[in-house]
């Protein structure tokens, strides 16, 4: 309360989470954010969890556990078709309420807590803060299997091809962004996939926000929706379109 009796309005935050097949160990995920919102008292926090038309029963999962606990704050987004991660998460930016909006993967590999050094990165100038598992600081507890191991080097060595640079590690799930940058990034975003962060970093510093990579801590879930070969060629026509987009209409409206 200000000193002529005019409330100040608390900063609010919405965590994004897509969600796609996930009806076996949503549970644990939903006792998580319920605890997160929970204990981030100085905060107003709602999560937008939004189903990626998953064929499972994953929507009625987070129905249940929202009417069964009285979960207010936690809202079901939803649409029949799968689109992709990246419209999934484009989706939820769209419906989030918050000044701070936080993106996180649905298995948590990255613990809710380790926003706070996100906050600390955008507190300190940052527009976007992104959990980085390859910088200095670090940890990985539990590692991917080879086969993810080697895509991620393909992956990496393809976003540098693609003319994206200055980033060691731009999939990891679990991103920090200002309600201003986020709109700005995600309006323009076109690739819906798994490649979307490496659009979203592209567009963010060709608007001119400022990105830092954080160090997080990051354990593999056993359970992914990527696929070797699959994913791996769709991620690789996603970015040869990317480069060619930038290369032939510029940065910005790429």
């Amino acid at each position: 309360m200000k000193a002529g009796g005019e409330s100040v309005r608390r900063k609010t935050l919405t965590l994004v989470v897509p969600v796609y097949r996930e009806h076996r160990r949503l549970l644990g995920s939903l006792r998580a954010i319920s605890e997160f919102i929970r204990q981030t008292a100085d905060l107003e926090v709602d999560a937008v969890l939004v189903d990626d038309g998953s064929p499972d029963d994953t929507a009625e999962v987070i129905e249940a556990y929202v009417r069964e606990q009285g979960a207010r704050q936690i809202r079901l987004v939803r649409y029949p078709v799968n689109r992709g991660k990246g419209y999934a998460v484009k989706t939820g930016v769209r419906e989030a309420r918050g000044d701070l909006i936080l993106m996180s993967d649905a298995d948590l590999s990255t613990p809710l807590s380790d926003w706070l050094v996100l906050r600390a990165a955008v507190e300190a100038g940052a527009d976007i803060a992104c959990g980085s598992r390859a910088v200095p600081g670090a940890h990985i507890g539990k590692p991917p299997p080879w086969h993810r191991r080697i895509l991620s080097r393909v992956f990496n060595l393809l976003v540098r091809a693609s003319g994206v640079h200055g980033f060691r590690d731009t999939q990891c799930g679990f991103k920090l962004f200002t309600a201003e940058a986020a709109r700005a990034v995600f309006g323009g975003l076109r690739i819906e996939r798994f490649a979307f962060d490496v659009e979203l970093l592209a567009r963010a510093r060709d608007l001119g926000f400022r990105v830092a990579e954080v160090p997080v801590n990051w354990d593999y879930s056993g359970h992914s929706t990527v696929r070797l070969f699959s994913s791996g060629g769709r991620m690789l026509w996603d970015l040869m379109l990317l480069a060619l987009r930038r290369a032939v209409f510029g940065r910005a409206k790429a």
